[in-house]
């Protein structure tokens, strides 16, 4: 295990192996560049041996991920990731171990999902307004599967040659303030995780270091979501510093949440991030995995 990462685990997780996992990753059915069969592909060829499908407020890709997992070898487990109304910062929910087709779940994904077609429109309708000659069918045909956001925006501009790069489009008019941007329906954090719960899932606070908040704030905002059903913490990011990771897992344990980690893998759509590595120097205990089925009330069936 990376001396780095083995210096800040949760007590009672052991750090004896190297074997690679990743809980935080995205498809073609929300922004991500690969299927979810090519994520497993991927995973597999990489030497995961864990790995969660965690899509942006949907979950489209979780049959074909499951069957993917299963021929493969590799243990495949079922999320999402819901984005939740926060401010100043961002905050984002995962639900791991969820089942597909909850009522109360796919309701509130739904929600989400007609408020960011509301938002899409808009946005086209600004870039069109900034002399952009782009159309809807320019934006949804790189959009794969399923749930158009920013990303496929900001390939359709590169590709018409209005921006430089996808970072561009982002810089200059898709990011928050920018010329293009629009805000978006959220659902609040505790709607989130008792959406999550309906669906038997295991509701997690997404990377808390986007979360614009001092450490005491922050503590006093995780205790709220723990009396509200969260049970555990993001802990492991591919944009925490070492010291975050530690503050944070030292968080899960004060207030008796799972702890877990993910890249935040989108393939192509950033190249920086590699799955099961972030940067480079991630590494996601894979003793952290015994806790989250813990949580769910599933048996663990181990790492080959």
């Amino acid at each position: 295990m990376h001396p780095a990462n083995s210096k800040h685990l949760p007590s009672g997780i052991r750090a004896d192996k190297e074997l690679m996992i990743d809980l935080h990753m995205h498809s073609t059915f929300s922004d991500g560049s690969l299927s979810p069969a090519e994520l497993v592909a991927t995973a597999g060829r990489g030497g995961l041996s864990a790995i969660a499908l965690t899509d942006h407020d949907t979950t489209g890709g979780l049959r074909q991920f499951a069957e993917a997992a299963e021929a493969g070898g590799i243990i495949g487990i079922p999320g999402v990731e819901i984005s939740a109304e926060f401010s100043p910062g961002t905050m984002h929910m995962l639900g791991y171990f969820i089942r597909s087709g909850s009522p109360a779940l796919e309701e509130a994904l739904e929600n989400i999902r007609d408020g960011r077609d509301a938002r899409n429109r808009k946005i086209l309708a600004k870039l069109q307004q900034l002399g952009m000659k782009i159309e809807w069918e320019d934006v949804k045909s790189r959009a794969g599967e399923d749930v158009v956001g920013r990303p496929h925006f900001a390939q359709a501009m590169l590709d018409l040659g209005y921006v430089s790069s996808t970072k561009d489009a982002f810089d200059r008019y898709l990011a928050k303030n920018k010329a293009a941007y629009v805000d978006r329906f959220r659902l609040t954090p505790e709607v989130c995780i008792k959406a999550i719960c309906s669906a038997g899932g295991v509701p997690v606070l997404a990377h808390p270091g986007t979360v614009a908040a001092s450490p005491d704030d922050l503590a006093s905002l995780v205790k709220t979501l723990a009396d509200a059903g969260l049970a555990g913490l993001e802990a492991y990011y591919s944009e925490h510093t070492h010291e975050q990771t530690g503050r944070y897992v030292r968080l899960a344990e004060r207030f008796g949440l799972a702890v877990t980690g993910g890249s935040d893998f989108h393939g192509s759509v950033n190249p920086d991030i590699k799955m099961g590595r972030g940067f480079g120097s991630l590494v996601v205990p894979d003793g952290l995995l015994l806790s989250l089925y813990e949580r769910a009330g599933l048996k663990y069936p181990g790492i080959k």
